[in-house]
């Protein structure tokens, strides 16, 4: 199970098609931060309808992706 120390979100909103190699070089260049720190990064879409997480759990990267279809975060 992953439980992160702690949890960012970027709030520049982010192309949902980037995939975990993009979403980590923002992490870096924006946060000044490594993406592999045991941190959750979260990243929304401009509309605020789609949130995905981008996590390190010690032996590799997990990107996961939530929609709404009603409603924003």
């Amino acid at each position: 199970m992953i439980s992160p120390e702690q949890v960012f979100l970027i709030v520049e909103p982010v192309d949902m098609r980037w995939g975990t190699d993009r979403l980590s070089q923002q992490v870096q260049s924006q946060l000044h931060r490594p993406p592999c720190d045991g941190t959750a990064y979260g990243f929304t879409n401009r509309a605020r309808s789609r949130l995905k997480l981008l996590i390190w759990d010690g032996t590799g990267v997990w990107l996961c992706q939530r929609r709404l279809h009603r409603g924003h975060f």
